[in-house]
Formats: C-alpha cells, sequence, structure tokens
C-alpha cells in the first residue's frame, strides 16, 4: 500500500460496499469480485469491498465472507470491511479481516436510525472492538454525519470533536475519516472541521475524507480537505452509492472524477484512469445502480454502450 505524501493521495474505493449497499436487486458474488479484480489492477490498492452486518438490515452485502476469501487472492489488495458494532467486528476478525472500518455517527437520530443505538453506546462498542483485535490489526474509524444529519440538521463541530476524545484515545493510531453523509457539507465547513479536528488530536496521523455529490459539492469539498492536509479520500466509481438510513442521500464522489481532477493538479494517485473509465461505464448498467459523477461523461461521450452522451 503506497503511503501518501504532500504530492499522492490515496484514494479508497468504497463502490463495492458504500456503492452497492442501496440497490435492491441482489448483484451476484461473482460480478462484485470481478469488479474489485479490476479497480485493484486499475491500481486501487485500497478497496472496502463489504460489510459485516445483519443481512436482514442490508441484504445486499450479505456475501462480506465471500468476498474477503476473493480479496485474499488479489496480489497487492489491502481490502477493508465496515462494521457497525464489536457483534460484527468480532465476527469479521474471526473470518481473518485485518482491516476493520468501524462506523458510529455524531448525530443520535442518525446513529439510532443507522445501528440502533446512542453515540456513546457506539463508543463503548469500539471499545469492545479494540480490546478483542489482535495484533496486527488496522483500524478504520468512519465518524458518519459529521458535518450534517437527514433528521438533525447541520452538526455542531464541538460536537465532533467530544465524541473523537474518547473514540481518539482508545485507538490513537487508527485512521480517522469525517464523512459528509448527506452531501451537504460546503467546503469552507470541510476546511473549518478538518482544520479544528488536526489542531484538537496532534497524534492522529491518518486522516481521510468520505464526500456524498447529493448536492454537486463533493468534488469541492474533497479539494477543500486536501487543502488541509487531508491525503485519504473515499470514493465510489461511477459515482455510485448513498446512505440507505439518510434519506435523500445519493451517490458518493464518482472516483473517476476525484482521480482527474488530482492529476491535473499534477497530484499522483496511482490509478489509470482508462481502465477506470471502463469499469465506470460498466458500473453505470449494475440493475438498480443510479450513476453519478461528470468525467466519465465527458471522456466516453458515446465510445460506450453504457456510457453514451
Amino acid at each position: 500500500m503506497t503511503t501518501p505524501t504532500a504530492d499522492r493521495v490515496t484514494l479508497v474505493e468504497v463502490g463495492p460496499r458504500d456503492g452497492f449497499q442501496g440497490i435492491a436487486p441482489f448483484i451476484p458474488t461473482a460480478t462484485k469480485i470481478d469488479f474489485v479484480r479490476r479497480l485493484a489492477a486499475a491500481g486501487l490498492d485500497r478497496i472496502e469491498a463489504g460489510s459485516f452486518v445483519s443481512p436482514s438490515a442490508v441484504p445486499q452485502l450479505r456475501d462480506a465472507a465471500e468476498m474477503f476469501a476473493a480479496c485474499r487472492t488479489i496480489p497487492e489488495l489491502r481490502p477493508q470491511f465496515l462494521v457497525p458494532n464489536a457483534r460484527w467486528g468480532t465476527t469479521a476478525l474471526a473470518a481473518g479481516v485485518d482491516f476493520l472500518a468501524f462506523v458510529v455517527s455524531v448525530s443520535e437520530a442518525h446513529n439510532r436510525n443507522n445501528v440502533r443505538r446512542h453515540p456513546l453506546e457506539s463508543v463503548a462498542e469500539y471499545i469492545r472492538l479494540i480490546d478483542a483485535c489482535p495484533e496486527g490489526v488496522d483500524m478504520r474509524l468512519n465518524l458518519a454525519t459529521a458535518f450534517d444529519c437527514p433528521f438533525a440538521g447541520r452538526i455542531d463541530e464541538r460536537e465532533v470533536i467530544d465524541l473523537l476524545g474518547p473514540l481518539v484515545a482508545v485507538r490513537p493510531t487508527a485512521e480517522v475519516c469525517l464523512c459528509d453523509t448527506t452531501g451537504k457539507a460546503s467546503p469552507d465547513h470541510v476546511a473549518g472541521l478538518f482544520e479544528l479536528a488536526r489542531a484538537a488530536f496532534p497524534t492522529v496521523e491518518r486522516w481521510a475524507f468520505h464526500a456524498h455529490d447529493t448536492y454537486g459539492l463533493g468534488l469541492a469539498d474533497v479539494y477543500a480537505a486536501w487543502t488541509r492536509g487531508v491525503r485519504i479520500f473515499d470514493a465510489a466509481f461511477a459515482g455510485l452509492g448513498g446512505c440507505p438510513f439518510a434519506p435523500g442521500a445519493t451517490g458518493n464522489v464518482a472516483t473517476e472524477d476525484v482521480v482527474f481532477m488530482f492529476e491535473r493538479m499534477g497530484v499522483a494517485t496511482g490509478v489509470d484512469l482508462d481502465e477506470l473509465l471502463s469499469i465506470a461505464c460498466d458500473g453505470t448498467v449494475i440493475p438498480g445502480a443510479a450513476a453519478g459523477g461528470r468525467v466519465r461523461a465527458a471522456l466516453t461521450g458515446s465510445r460506450s454502450p453504457s456510457c453514451g452522451s
């Protein structure tokens, strides 16, 4: 896995998890694995390939164990899997997963809607999971609704800092990702919160940003986070995705858009854009998928049947 620097960023491809989770028709596991293999071949060496979660809550992701087994056969791939609580986290650990992404919402309303717990109960779940992690397991901490909540509106920045306190204390080496779950964050909001968070927790070495493009602000928000020193960014090929527990939230910022922007800026991503565009075009025709992004249409025109202008 390449280390991000001032002139290089790391992209975490979340299409196979966040992009797929809201699609109702079940995507065959073999199809998902093929997408992961192609994404890895295009240079995306960090992929969130699924989630260990209740199959009744998110039926699309019921094949997490099979996805992880397939990921282990792909050279150079660093797969991560999302978990909502300690129970599913330990299930993932038992399957051999060594990179977990734990999610907790700043907003009580969203956390209860998402994982049926108060945020402080999720903090306790995180602490139990950390205690259960054997040596060598890496951790990503996703702070959902860090900017805005579909039920409570804009989130006060102090709430974010207060919730981060006990979470960072229990695992200072964890990667911390601030998530714009609804896509309503503006660039100044993103820049300001990262400034505040990095000042409050100077020992955190890995900061990440998860943007949604619901209101067309995703790419601008990514840039704003980059100006504040963030070098790890989530994105989904073809702009797929949207939280099923956040009414109105649509897709993630498109991976191809993020790659295009950074490469034009002279910031390396390690991703082959031509290969990625082909994958993104195929992503647009997944039954039940709603695609987003701009670069795919601009660069493919009518050359691909699945990406016609």
